[in-house]
């Protein structure tokens, strides 16, 4: 009876032990903890470039600028510069360029012509001075200003020429040269053909130069008042010299016949 007992307790104790093993085995694993995956930075976006700024600093290219603000071309220019993939490219005339334009004069243009010519003055895509090189094969290039407003480019071992028609100049500097904004000085005011058409006046020639005589061959100041060489007139002091000689030779001839008298 005891053993019976005992058998029981033995057997159940084993079972326990057997479900809390199958308990503990059959339990799933606790689910592993995801790291976030972070998210990437925005891209900086690009830095604003201020045009009125660096053709305040450089130049001088006041009168340019002056021009850019009248006729609100300033706006489009730092749309194209700030707001679009292909950049811009700006020729700016120094203020002696403008000082020196006589023929023709801007003040007789319209508002609508003036600010057709400042537009002119730029391309609506970013080129560095290496690129100037193939536009030279491509011919005349549309600027800004829209497809009459073209500009012929040449290179010539790497200085720029460009060709507006009117006006023929070349690249003397560049101002400020990184993407998507370049801005070059340039020599002459851009004048397009689409506005003062190809009337263009002659480049005069230079005058020759004056003539100079050699001293030796030119006439003498009295010869020039007197109208015969100054040779010609012989001086008071050889005359008065000839009157005296004359003079002497009587009274030699006198005292001699006086002589002659006597004996």
């Amino acid at each position: 009876m005891q053993f019976s007992r005992n058998f029981m307790i033995i057997c159940s104790a084993l079972l326990l032990c057997s479900s809390l093993t199958y308990g503990q085995t059959a339990t799933p694993p606790a689910p592993v903890a995801m790291t976030p995956t972070p998210t990437p930075a925005p891209a900086p976006a690009p830095e604003y470039v201020n045009l009125t700024y660096l053709l305040s600093v450089a130049g001088p290219f006041h009168t340019f600028l002056n021009y850019l603000e009248s006729t609100k071309v300033i706006d489009t220019f730092q749309n194209q510069a700030n707001n679009t993939e292909q950049g811009i490219t700006i020729f700016v005339p120094k203020d002696d360029s403008f000082k020196g334009l006589k023929k023709p004069s801007l003040s007789k243009l319209s508002d609508d012509q003036l600010k057709s010519l400042i537009l002119f003055h730029a391309l609506p895509k970013y080129y560095a001075l290496a690129d100037f090189n193939d536009l030279s094969t491509k011919g005349p290039i549309t600027t800004l200003a829209g497809g009459q407003y073209t500009l012929n480019f040449t290179d010539d071992s790497g200085t720029v020429h460009l060709d507006s028609g009117w006006s023929k100049t070349k690249v003397a500097s560049a101002v400020h040269s990184t993407d998507p904004v370049a801005i070059y000085q340039v020599n002459k005011v851009l004048l397009p053909e689409a506005i003062f058409g190809t009337d263009i006046p002659p480049t005069p020639a230079p005058s020759p130069a004056p003539d100079i005589s050699p001293a030796a061959d030119s006439p003498s100041a009295d010869s020039k008042e007197g109208g015969s060489p100054s040779k010609a007139l012989p001086s008071d002091s050889a005359a008065h010299r000839v009157m005296k000689l004359s003079i002497w030779s009587h009274l030699v001839l006198a005292v001699l016949g006086g002589f002659v008298l006597l004996f």
